[in-house]
């Protein structure tokens, strides 16, 4: 989340000679990112990201406080003054006010009645929220928003006379329940939601999020409850997502704000209440408390300071750095103890957490640069190596003309390949043409080729997982690669020789292809393993799919290396009349069994019925003649008749 403040804010809670430009630049090395300042009038606003994890920086104190640990590791002085707060004392007046408090969603509960006059907020609070792009109301809004920015915890407040027995009862809502709230929005509670009611069962506040239009203070407000919630930041959550209401407050207390400070919040806002509204406190101050934070104690050595950072720190710098961040800290030898404050619980765990701290504090530009020892691996390695073979196979398909393409692993029912009632379906989806978890990359290739339909030429592929539905158990992700061509007189052999090259540049050279019985096209196999399948949709479109978990285990980067023969080749072609039936794989390795000297065969051309072999017959010891030739030749085609029923073509 980002917030802006203005200098002279900040400069209220930190007393220090650095110039704008000097905290902006410092902070953003080593804390919260400063995006930008911009001049405002004699003051400067700064811009502010504040990262998830550090709800506690989302105020102008927590700024004012981690700048006080920063500025002095660049030689600037530099001194957090935390807000000046007192309880009030002696109340006389005494309105009955009653708060009933779930402890399970709810972890702290501050109120107080006040009796106020609602005029116009001072010109500096106003200008303060407006340079913050919060918008100004009333005195009595304009207090809770002012505090929030200021201390960093959300406040409400309530007309006290609208609200029924003066009675606050926090529970967790039920479904169906409907809330209007301040900006005159309905909704429909799912359920679960943390909410405030009245005596009377009237629901008066969708707690921690936003207030509601039956509550809310107006010009005729004679009488407020001050009321400040620390509520369970989960369920705060999921009711913002869930009915789409995001608010200052809700994106604070969503990530979890630090109960301790609930009270620094409460008394501020008292005093800014009797300064700004001539309040007058008229009930007893109430503070329920059950759910207080535990602290942790973390211990780390020098050594380990040391070794993490990769430089010598003085555990006199360690301590400084950790003391200004509000870290409690005590020494054993080398070993430091630390207390966390609330504010850090959530994101302080581990003695690394620490390190970092005094890390980043330090300056991470104060540590030198310094390249990892590192071990190459070998090259084996690589071989099963997943990674390795999605950039060599699209590096691949990339120089022969193919666009790399990324698409949604969730389609509608026309785009699911297969019954429907075999689909992963998704229980939340999105959209209804997000629903089912698809089975094959193919139909999404083939939508893309279809919005690129003024192209003649296209080649696409996209390599992504696949997945199937398991019984009683998370669906299983196969690793696939898909490609679809289109282009004028485009042939199943051209893709299938793409699948070749493929597959041969991973090094597997028992790859064949079997006519397919359910599409036209052919299955493909590696050894026994089916492997993938091309399919020809018409004579400009063929797709093909492959596992490519299936051709890892197969990959391999070995080489088998055959001395050169010192005597020629000899080659024939032989012309067969053999039923188109046969495949023409199971033709060449028929024959390449016949003879040791077959060196290669190839198919050199096709018609009709008739199918012509490139045979190349070598031996590494001496020539051959045509009398070596004869009887492997004689043998091949008795092999084919015997087993096709071919015969030689005259």
């Amino acid at each position: 989340m980002n917030i802006k403040i203005l200098d002279s804010w900040l400069r209220e809670f930190l007393q220090a000679k650095a110039t704008p430009k000097q905290i902006s630049q410092n902070l953003s090395l080593t804390s919260v990112s400063i995006e930008r300042i911009q001049a405002y009038k004699k003051d400067f606003i700064y811009d502010i990201e504040v990262t998830t994890n550090r709800p506690d920086l989302a105020s102008v104190s927590g700024i004012a406080r981690e700048a006080s640990a920063v500025l002095p590791q660049f030689g600037i002085d530099a001194k957090y003054t935390p807000p000046s707060l007192s309880k009030p004392k002696d109340i006389k007046e005494k309105t009955k006010v009653t708060i009933v408090n779930d402890k399970t969603i709810v972890n702290r509960v501050c109120a107080v009645a006040m009796e106020v006059t609602v005029k116009p907020p001072p010109d500096k609070i106003t200008e303060r929220l407006l340079t913050s792009d919060i918008r100004s109301l009333n005195n009595l809004i304009d207090i809770t928003n002012y505090v929030m920015r200021t201390i960093g915890h959300p406040t409400h407040v309530f007309d006290l006379d609208k609200i029924g027995k003066q009675t606050v009862i926090i529970r967790p809502s039920k479904k169906g329940e409907k809330i209007k709230t301040l900006d005159k929005k309905e909704y429909i509670l799912p359920g679960g939601d943390i909410i405030a009611e009245d005596g009377n069962g009237e629901i008066i506040d969708l707690l921690g999020i936003m207030g509601l239009a039956n509550s809310v203070v107006s010009e005729s407000t004679k009488r407020i409850l001050f009321f400040l919630d620390n509520n369970n930041p989960s369920h705060l959550r999921k009711t913002s997502m869930t009915l789409g209401i995001r608010s200052d407050a809700v994106a604070l207390n969503e990530k979890g704000v630090d109960p301790e400070l609930a009270m620094d919040a409460f008394l501020f806002g008292i005093d800014l209440y009797k300064k700004f509204a001539d309040a007058k406190i008229i009930s007893e101050i109430i503070d329920i408390y059950p759910n207080k934070p535990r602290l942790k104690t973390i211990s780390v050595s020098k050594e380990k300071i040391d070794a993490v950072i990769g430089i010598p720190v003085s555990l006199k710098t360690s301590l400084e750095i950790l003391g200004n961040l509000g870290f409690k800290t005590k020494t054993s030898g080398k070993n430091i103890f630390v207390i966390v404050p609330s504010y850090r619980e959530k994101d302080i765990a581990i003695e690394e957490d620490l390190i970092e701290e005094i890390a980043r504090v330090y300056g991470y530009h104060n540590i030198p640069s310094v390249l990892p020892k590192i071990s190459v691996p070998k090259t084996p390695a690589l071989e099963k190596n997943e990674f390795f073979w999605e950039r060599r196979f699209k590096e691949a398909l990339k120089y022969w003309g193919f666009t790399e393409t990324y698409t949604y692993s969730m389609v509608s029912e026309d785009l699911y390949e297969g019954p429907i009632e075999q689909a992963v379906t998704i229980k939340n989806p999105l959209s209804t043409d997000w629903i089912y978890m698809r089975k094959t990359l193919v139909p999404s290739l083939l939508s893309v080729l279809k919005e690129n339909s003024n192209r003649d030429e296209v080649k696409l592929f996209e390599l992504a997982n696949v997945y199937t539905k398991k019984e009683h158990d998370l669906p299983k992700e196969t690793l696939s690669l898909a490609g679809v061509i289109r282009k004028p007189s485009l042939s199943f052999f051209e893709v299938k020789g793409i699948i070749e090259q493929l597959l041969h540049n991973a090094g597997i050279d028992n790859l064949s292809f079997k006519k397919s019985d359910s599409v036209p096209g052919a299955d493909i196999l590696i050894g026994t393993a089916h492997t993938g399948s091309i399919e020809v949709l018409d004579d400009e479109v063929v797709n093909f799919e492959l596992n490519f978990e299936e051709i890892v285990t197969h990959a391999t980067l070995k080489k088998i290396y055959k001395p050169i023969y010192k005597y020629p080749p000899v080659i024939e072609d032989i012309a067969i009349i053999i039923s188109e039936d046969v495949p023409t794989n199971e033709i060449r390795e028929e024959i390449l069994k016949q003879s040791s000297l077959i060196e290669d065969v190839s198919l050199l051309d096709t018609f009709e019925n008739t199918r012509t072999f490139h045979i190349l017959y070598q031996n590494p010891e001496k020539n051959l003649t045509s009398k070596d030739i004869e009887p492997i030749r004689t043998k091949i085609l008795a092999a084919l008749t015997e087993k096709f029923g071919a015969k030689l073509k005259e």
